[in-house]
């Protein structure tokens, strides 16, 4: 499961790569924390089970931010966002929004699953499998599965476990807590590719 150390890496990039003109440090730190912010569903999940990778992590949440965002620039000189922070602060939300699309709830799409279009439909879809062209098979993608052989998981039926909710109900006495930070290689390329751009990215804007 990607820590939040990996999402926030993943989002740095595509800060720094979208923000372009308009990169600060306080954009990019925008960019990051709205990222990390969305696994705060483990949270509301002491309370609601299932929400950790539901709440925050459906396609409907970067789809609602895209529209508010979008209807508030649209409104020329009565926009909140131009009228306290220009056409700079504009840029920043799209780029934010980018941020926790593709660096907070796409890692976890593609490797344990997220609950995709909750709440209007209540399954947790993981987009994993491979690719291939075999000269005795022809095309094989094993990425799309229109029957599975087993159902699959809902809120009722999966719990993923965090270091806030290591298991479903009450936690016993001597519950072992893991917070991680990288769990495989992919993960430590990740991280430490992402640390080295935005540091470079940072060092070149501090030398202006």
């Amino acid at each position: 499961m990607p820590s939040t150390v990996v999402h926030v890496a993943l989002a740095g990039l595509v800060g720094v790569a979208l923000l372009g003109e308009e990169f600060t440090p306080r954009a990019l730190g925008v960019v990051l924390v709205v990222t990390a912010a969305i696994d705060s569903d483990a949270f509301v999940g002491l309370v609601l089970p299932g929400a950790h990778r539901s709440l925050f992590h459906t396609l409907f949440f970067p789809l609602l931010l895209g529209l508010l965002v979008f209807a508030d620039s649209r409104r020329g000189r009565v926009s909140y966002l131009r009228d306290r922070w220009g056409d700079h602060g504009v840029r920043v939300a799209w780029v934010a929004i980018a941020g926790l699309t593709f660096g907070g709830i796409f890692p976890d799409l593609f490797t344990n699953g997220v609950n995709a279009f909750y709440p209007l439909h209540d399954t947790f879809y993981r987009v994993n499998g491979h690719l291939l062209f075999s000269n005795q098979r022809g095309l094989v993608q094993t990425f799309v599965e229109l029957a599975p052989e087993t159902p699959r998981p809902t809120t009722k039926t999966l719990h993923y476990s965090t270091a806030v909710d290591p298991t479903p109900g009450r936690e016993p006495e001597n519950v072992e807590r893991l917070f991680p930070v990288v769990m495989s290689g992919w993960q430590l390329m990740l991280v430490t590719i992402g640390g080295f751009v935005m540091s470079s990215r940072l060092w070149e804007f501090y030398r202006q």
